[in-house]
């Protein structure tokens, strides 16, 4: 076992203290209003589709502000249709096989997948097995990877699925990185999930993108807003590394420091 996968394995949930600190949330949802006219300056979408996959105990009604300002980009954006996020209880991952199907095969195009928590995991199950129908993979702050226990958000998982959190059967498609372009949005400040568990291995088509944000405002924070749409953007084929510009230090910190 490597130093990185002990240390991994090994996190810690959230303290309390960030987890109170979630109820910022509504204020990043302001923010993220506040600043929509700036936000529509990011480049127009070629017109594919979207999923939007939501976290757990949410539904679209969580993902409603996200899925509208892509909209608004250009893009084909949709929910998941399958009411409040309750874990992959029977039906769930065949509803979501079947609107990616149906979605690919009525537009012609391959699908980008978007999944905020729990919705990411989903995400990159999705990626592992249906990578011929996925464009790339976006999650926000989704653990992917270390202990299912580092979280505030496990018992809840477990109450609501009628399953435990601890599911090697399912993980053994999660944590390995996706094989299409996939990009981790992540926050060191995140109540719920620990920041480490959503720390993607860089490479090739391959990254993480750190925002300071609550796990809770992720889908509608104005940086996040903006990262998604500027990897949405990218024309098939020709990824890249996500380029933090000027604001960086402020907006999007160093991913990689002290990972």
């Amino acid at each position: 076992m490597t130093t990185a996968t002990y240390a991994k394995e090994h996190v810690t949930p959230p303290s309390r203290l960030l987890l109170l600190a979630e109820a910022r949330a509504l204020w990043e949802t302001g923010a993220g209003l506040a600043m929509w006219p700036l936000l529509q300056l990011t480049p127009r979408g070629d017109g594919h589709p979207v999923l939007v996959l939501p976290g757990l105990v949410a539904g679209d009604g969580s993902t409603l502000l996200l899925r509208r300002y892509l909209c608004s980009r250009g893009y084909d954006a949709h929910g998941w249709g399958q009411g409040r996020n309750f874990g992959p209880r029977e039906g769930v991952e065949q509803g979501m096989v079947e609107l990616l199907k149906t979605l690919h095969d009525n537009s012609g195009q391959k699908v980008s997948v978007i999944g905020w928590s729990l919705g990411g995991v989903y995400a990159r199950m999705l990626a592992s097995s249906y990578s011929h129908m996925i464009r790339n993979v976006i999650t926000l702050g989704s653990p992917f990877s270390g202990s299912p226990r580092a979280t505030n958000a496990w018992r809840v998982y477990e109450g609501v699925s009628g399953q435990s959190s601890h599911d090697p059967r399912r993980m053994k498609f999660v944590q390995p990185t996706p094989p299409v372009p996939t990009t981790s949005i992540f926050s060191r400040t995140d109540g719920v999930v620990a920041w480490r568990c959503s720390i993607e291995k860089t490479g090739p088509q391959s990254e993480n993108i750190e925002v300071i944000a609550s796990h809770l405002g992720l889908g509608a924070h104005p940086a996040v807003l903006y990262a998604v749409a500027d990897r949405l953007a990218q024309p098939e084929g020709e990824w890249k590394p996500f380029n933090r510009g000027v604001l960086g230090p402020l907006v999007y910190p160093d991913p990689d420091r002290d990972a």
